[in-house]
């Protein structure tokens, strides 16, 4: 795996290294000892998939309170999603700053978000599947999130969203 540092401190883009041979390719998703050689230690507690039909449906902004936060590392399979990630600690020289990557079934490219950020993607394509591992399990009454619009962060969409549900809809500002 290639490990590219993002702006904000503990986000990463992983790219597959692929071996490729007449059957295809081989790449390894995830491996302990490449993650601890980064300094990125999750352990993966649940592993989940989303399936979304239509292009422009925007998911997110998410993240669980203490003290069951959640690292994540996101991969799109299947069609091609805008992935974001939101500094939310206070402590962070990059708080309230925003990260974003395309990750799609074609790229193969990977997110890490660490504990600490919000986590949200907009559908670039019909039908995408996303497949996720985190670090804790997920809590129903620690799971939050933050409006996708807020003007705190002015996160730059690339397009404004067609499809979003009445609860990412309706999370409060961060301020």
């Amino acid at each position: 795996m290639i490990f590219t540092p993002t702006r904000l401190a503990g986000v990463w883009v992983i790219d597959l290294e692929r071996f490729s041979d007449q059957r295809g390719f081989f790449a390894r998703t995830y491996c302990r000892k490449e993650f601890a050689a980064h300094g990125l230690e999750p352990p993966v507690a649940q592993a989940a998939t989303s399936f979304t039909a239509r292009r422009g449906t925007l998911r997110g902004l998410h993240f669980q309170r203490p003290p069951h936060e959640e690292a994540k590392l996101v991969r799109c399979v299947r069609g091609a999603i805008w992935d974001v990630a939101v500094d939310l600690r206070r402590d962070s020289p990059t708080f309230r700053q925003w990260v974003a990557t395309e990750l799609s079934g074609d790229n193969q490219r990977m997110h890490f978000i660490p504990v600490g950020c919000a986590h949200g993607f907009i559908t670039l394509t019909d039908d995408v599947e996303v497949c996720y591992q985190m670090s804790a399990h997920y809590e129903p009454s620690a799971a939050t999130g933050v409006r996708w619009d807020d003007p705190a962060f002015a996160i730059d969409w690339p397009m404004p969203p067609v499809l979003l549900s009445e609860r990412d809809r309706s999370w409060p500002d961060f301020t």
